[in-house]
């Protein structure tokens, strides 16, 4: 309660003098008492004093906002923006003065020109920030200092919904195939625990995976993983922020989406994309090798069987739809790859034995038949 009716001396003091200086313009119009002259004076200075707190709340408030701006605004876009400004007024000068000989309108179209010309060149340097940045002085002396250094690729990565919804990136975190920090912001968080709390049951289990893989990630030691508190308001789509983002911060990004996978690729954007990376280090077989699969279903094809390996790449098995349960010893015969992984067709060798060891037994009596 001693906080809410705090009253502040400095906005009293010129409420104080606003009320007592209005009432002396007053006094100078209408010869009033004193004692109106008092009541007037206290009157007018509440109704100042309430004026200036609501005023200096406002501009606190815009403040604020203007300062969080500042913070998650980088530097290539600040000096991009100005650069770009600049440029727009000094053409909106010399674009404008020819219209200015112009009589009647000359004036208006002035001035139209010049600030369409600023508005232009703003939007193109903020647009252009990256470019704009890189052609600087002092940044193409940086960047001519270095050129003969090696190229550090572990730059930041900034990880999508759909990669830590997966799982799989604390398994690769650990097998230190990852170099570099990772980035999650805050509105993948605030997608995350929207699907936590939805009404399909599936979905939120997978946002309440999510939020609890983020923690787990979080406190082991050997996973570096930044929570960066931004929000891009130019952007409603959660994909169209981390585009925007990883452009920003020059960064990489972990996704499984598809769409977002080729939507990055075209803004030139370097995508790590966990599936491709599983396919990748899948195990290799080639024609001829020899394999034992458990057989636990039938396949599309009639006589077919199927089995997986470890990294679940599938294995068609010829013949093999009596075998459902049980281990076979196969060969493999070719290898595919398709969109949706590797796939393995092979035939049982066991028959092949069987085969070779009965075509033995006819040569064998066809011998004796003929001594």
């Amino acid at each position: 309660m001693k906080n809410k009716w705090k009253v502040s001396t400095k906005i009293l003091l010129l409420a104080l003098f606003s009320g007592i200086w209005l009432v002396y313009l007053l006094d100078l119009i209408i010869d009033l008492e004193s004692i109106w002259k008092i009541a007037v004076a206290i009157i007018l200075s509440a109704l100042f004093y309430s004026f200036f707190g609501w005023l200096i709340g406002i501009v606190k408030r815009y403040l604020n906002i203007f300062d969080n701006f500042l913070d998650n605004t980088s530097i290539e876009l600040l000096l991009g923006g100005t650069t770009g400004l600049l440029m727009g007024i000094i053409v909106g000068l010399l674009g404008g003065y020819p219209f200015s000989v112009i009589s009647s309108a000359g004036k208006y179209l002035t001035i139209a020109v010049f600030f369409f010309s600023a508005y232009m060149g703003l939007k193109i340097g903020t647009r252009r920030a990256s470019d704009i940045y890189g052609i600087l002085p002092f940044n193409a002396s940086e960047n001519t200092e270095y050129d003969d250094a090696p190229v550090n690729e572990s730059h930041s990565k900034v990880v999508d919904t759909s990669a830590i919804i997966d799982g799989r990136i604390y398994d690769v975190c650990l097998s230190n195939f990852l170099e570099g920090s990772l980035i999650v912001p805050v509105f993948v968080i605030d997608e995350l625990q929207h699907i936590a709390d939805s009404s399909d049951s599936m979905r939120r289990n997978k946002g309440r995976h999510g939020l609890e893989l983020l923690s787990k990630m979080q406190k082991h030691p050997r996973i570096k993983l930044d929570i960066m508190d931004t929000s891009i308001v130019e952007e409603k789509e959660v994909d169209a922020k981390l585009i925007r983002l990883c452009k920003e911060l020059n960064a990489s990004i972990i996704t499984n989406d598809y769409n977002l996978n080729k939507v990055a690729e075209l803004q030139g954007i370097q995508v790590l994309n966990i599936n491709e990376l599983i396919n990748a280090v899948k195990v290799i077989v080639y024609p001829g090798e020899s394999m034992t699969i458990s057989i636990i279903k039938a396949g599309k094809e009639e006589g077919q069987g199927v089995g997986y390996l470890e990294d679940g790449t599938m294995v068609v098995v010829e013949n093999a739809h009596d075998e459902i349960g049980r281990d076979l010893e196969v060969m493999v015969t070719s290898v595919f790859q398709t969109a949706a992984g590797r796939m393995i067709f092979s035939r049982k060798i066991k028959e092949e034995k069987h085969g070779d060891a009965k075509n033995n037994l006819q040569d064998v009596q066809e011998v004796n038949l003929f001594a």
